[in-house]
């Protein structure tokens, strides 16, 4: 007789360095922040889009830029083996957003306000608070071009950060004025830094003609006074982009947003014009931003579109729950929990825990491990480590008399009860009303 050969242990499988499971109970903190970030969006009357993951390259291309760290380097970009189309998982959503309302006409009736969660990749060294695959809430403001939609998504921002507890942030503001300024400031910068060009390190010098802007984001030790030396994008400004600053400050003010005109800030994307903002913190070290965004009046007729002004900002998920803690966005506790003595009692069990689930409570029923039930007294200490607020003992007595034993785990004031298996509904609506 042959002895049968044993397969060999298959290789142990681990996610992506930088692609990171989301497991419970943290799950329930991402939930907690989705849905205040829902609630909030309603309040300002923001609609939620949902595109696609996955995008035509072209499209982060035409709109992010090709002299981007973004394009040349970030990119997760293949080749569709079906038809040869050059594709992307998309490294940010702005793009695709405005993609959508251009292939759906959304703004044939007028400008739309719309928000997004979801996740993003860029194939980057994971940092922190910044992954591979990484989240993103945003919200995008298309075909608006006045400074009170500037304003209003600032303030947006901020109230969600108020929401979530997050105070010790700054505000940091500034204009990049119309493309014909900015060239007029480019023209001046690659000047400046031409007559600097050996204190330039080799990423400098291969960005000056290109983007001479980015010189500006430099953390070279080396390259900071001459950097500080400049020429300011806000001697260049004209007066009607001044004029849309100070109005989208003078907004801020009113509602007592405190903020710092930073000449230094620029955005990594080409798409921006005019204003321009970052929320910012002290508690990530060198990866500070938490929220940053401004006014992109031109992408929409850089990918396509007819030219429609826009205003918005995205703000990364991850970096917003490590900042919070794991007390604010803390799950809902469990309500109920059911101890059950014999499998024989599944059915009529299910059909009272059906009715509380009904009425809104979360219920956790006690299940078969290893072939057979847990004693009640094992039970009892699962459903403590629970954390549920009551338990609902099911066992032999109780079901010949048509009852459930009511058990306050939380509270050792409430007497135990005895509660008709009838009645479990309206137990329930009492025990809501009093929360």
């Amino acid at each position: 007789m042959t002895n049968p050969v044993t397969p060999p242990k298959a290789e142990k499988l681990a996610a992506i360095k930088g692609m990171n499971d989301i497991l419970p109970p943290d799950s329930a903190r991402w939930e907690a922040l989705e849905d205040t970030v829902r609630r909030l969006m309603r309040t300002y009357a923001y609609e939620n889009i949902r595109t696609p993951i996955v995008e035509h390259t072209a499209l982060f291309v035409r709109g992010l830029g090709e002299v981007t760290d973004i394009v040349e380097k970030e990119m997760y970009s293949f080749e569709d083996k079906l038809n040869g189309d050059k594709l992307t998982m998309r490294p940010e959503n702005t793009a695709g957003v405005v993609r959508a309302a251009i292939e759906h006409s959304l703004l044939y009736s007028g400008g739309k306000r719309l928000y997004y969660m979801g996740p993003m990749f860029r194939h980057e060294r994971p940092q922190r608070g910044r992954y591979r695959q990484f989240h993103q809430i945003g919200a995008e403001a298309l075909g608006f071009g006045g400074p009170e939609l500037d304003a209003e998504v600032i303030l947006m921002a901020h109230a969600l950060c108020q929401r979530l507890g997050i105070t010790d942030i700054e505000l940091q503001i500034n204009s990049l004025g119309q493309p014909h300024e900015r060239n007029a400031h480019r023209s001046a910068l690659i000047t400046h830094f031409e007559a600097h060009h050996d204190v330039l390190d080799a990423e400098a010098q291969r960005r000056l003609h290109l983007n001479p802007l980015r010189l500006l984001d430099s953390k070279n030790p080396a390259m900071q006074e001459v950097i500080g030396a400049a020429p300011k994008l806000v001697e260049f400004l004209g007066e009607a982009s001044k004029a849309h600053l100070a109005a989208v400050l003078e907004i801020l003010d009113a509602n007592g947003v405190a903020h710092t005109v930073n000449h230094r800030l620029v955005r990594g994307l080409d798409y921006y014009n005019l204003t321009v903002f970052e929320f910012v913190t002290t508690r990530l070290g060198s990866q500070g931003t938490i929220c940053a965004g401004g006014r992109y009046d031109y992408l929409m007729e850089q990918i396509g579109g007819k030219p429609a002004p826009a205003v918005g900002w995205a703000m990364g998920m991850e970096r917003v729950l490590e900042l919070i803690g794991d007390e604010a966005l803390a799950p809902a506790p469990l309500d109920v929990y059911a101890l059950v003595s014999d499998a024989a009692f599944f059915p009529r069990v299910h059909q009272c825990l059906q009715q509380l689930r009904q009425r809104g409570l979360s219920v956790q029923m006690q299940a078969v491990v290893d072939g057979a039930l847990p004693g009640i007294k094992s039970q009892f200490k699962r459903a403590d480590a629970s954390g549920a607020r009551y338990a609902l003992i099911f066992g032999s007595d109780e079901m010949a008399e048509g009852v459930v034993t009511v058990k306050a785990l939380r509270d050792a004031s409430m007497a135990q009860v005895r509660q008709s298996l009838d009645g479990v509904a309206q137990w329930a609506q009492s025990l809501q009303s009093a929360a």
